[in-house]
């Protein structure tokens, strides 16, 4: 994924420090994701994705460092639901297991554990680029974008579909929730659509009728879940099968859509737009990662882990492919070391081909790639790509607007975190207009 001459090699490891392992060493990396609770599905997938990561790369003899090669592992603690859990998982897997890198989900979680990360130089992903700021100077999103590229699912929406003209917006009040609420909002805006209704709940909510119930009573075309946790995302999708609702769902996630098919029918999902594919799509087949094997990958996912394919199944063992990438380029493994190759050596790519790194007005630092990202569209009882979108030239064009909305949320980086200005108060309310 990253190309550089044997020549800008050599160099690079010249002027970079090197962190040696011995022969025998393992090369650990944690990770400190959610096995438990509500949002269990953006976490065991993705180990199990990094498991076959794993197995593949040792089978290949493991990563070659400075011409010699060192097997990997990967160790996974649960995040736990409390700060004092999250951080104590954490100061085991930096400090006992000594972890080379370490991959978190984001979000909520990843906040009692900046001052730590910090202090020890951890170089650690996210999945949530709102995590990012300029004093993480070690914390990167090279996976996804999230929840920027939800934007090209209603770009794509607005060109194809212009018989869809209204939608109804609900998000849960968290830091996976806002940021994605104020994305769908500058979408539907900077696409002439109209929003006729939004609903902001609680995360621990289960009272699917109080959400879908006004969202329906303004008569939208589509009904949005923004990025719900996926038992919410069933549950309101099948209340609004049951509703009789005869028209189109938008969601960042769907996974296990094949359920909600057998539990609504074929048709009520006919349309239904999400950003993340099966990898047996034939979109998939030029795209390089995953050993150039995305349908392999797959199809070994599928043979080990059967019925648990999500949105995360492949993202984090995306991290580590670029991880890797850039470990064997600079031939060291210290943070500084990675992220210098991270940034210097040649094109970097992420999971849907050449990506660029972006954030500084959105974030306060450059720490996130953004690419092209695909809209994928449930049809005939399967989910294909139907586009691959320019999240770059979509923010090249309405930046502005999204930072507007973030900033209304209280979701810009300075706001999140207290730095340079007032932790504004985010403009939380459900309205039907």
């Amino acid at each position: 994924m990253i190309g550089p001459s044997f020549a800008h090699r050599i160099a690079m490891r010249s002027l970079l420090p090197s962190y040696r392992v011995g022969m025998s060493q393992e090369i650990c990396i944690g990770m400190l994701v959610p096995l438990s609770g509500p949002a269990a599905a953006w976490g065991q997938p993705g180990l199990n994705g990094c498991r076959i990561w794993e197995d593949w790369l040792n089978s290949a003899g493991g990563a070659l460092i400075q011409g010699r090669r060192y097997p990997v592992r990967i160790i996974a603690e649960d995040c736990g639901t409390t700060a004092d859990e999250t951080l104590e998982a954490a100061r085991k897997l930096v400090l006992s297991d000594r972890v080379a890198l370490l991959m978190l989900l984001g979000g909520d979680s990843v906040a009692p554990l900046r001052g730590f990360l910090n202090e020890h130089k951890v170089l650690a992903s996210t999945l949530l680029p709102t995590d990012l700021s300029p004093d993480a100077r070690y914390l990167i999103a090279p996976s996804e974008v999230h929840p920027v590229y939800n934007v090209t699912g209603v770009s794509w929406l607005a060109r194809n579909r212009p018989d869809l003209r209204r939608i109804a917006l609900c998000s849960q009040r968290d830091a996976f929730g806002l940021p994605s609420l104020a994305t769908y909002r500058a979408a539907i805006r900077a696409a002439g659509l109209n929003l006729s209704a939004e609903i902001v709940y609680s995360p621990d909510q289960t009272d699917v009728a109080g959400i879908v119930d006004p969202m329906l009573a303004s008569d939208p075309d589509i009904l949005c879940w923004c990025t719900s946790y996926p038992p919410m995302v069933h549950a309101m999708t099948e209340y609004a099968h049951q509703q009789g609702f005869k028209g189109t769902i938008l969601s960042c996630t769907m996974d296990q859509y094949d359920r909600l098919i057998a539990r609504t029918s074929p048709e009520f999902m006919d349309g239904t737009v999400f950003q993340f594919p099966d990898f047996d799509d034939p979109e998939l087949t030029e795209k390089a990662f995953f050993f150039n094997q995305p349908s392999l990958f797959y199809s070994e996912y599928q043979r080990r882990f059967p019925g648990t394919w999500s949105a995360v199944s492949w993202e984090y063992a995306a991290i580590l492919d670029i991880w890797h990438a850039a470990v064997e380029t600079v031939g060291a493994l210290g943070p500084a070391s990675v992220m210098a190759a991270m940034r210097q050596m040649g094109k970097v790519s992420h999971a849907f081909g050449p990506a660029q790194w972006w954030g500084e007005t959105l974030f306060g630092i450059d720490n996130a790639l953004v690419g092209d990202w695909p809209v994928v569209q449930i049809n005939d009882g399967k989910a294909r790509i139907v586009s691959f979108e320019s999240v770059p030239d979509w923010l090249a064009q309405h930046e502005t607007q999204l930072l507007a909305e973030m900033s209304e949320l209280g979701q810009l980086w300075h706001q999140r975190f207290g730095r340079h200005g007032d932790n504004a108060p985010p403009s939380l309310h459900g309205f039907v207009p």
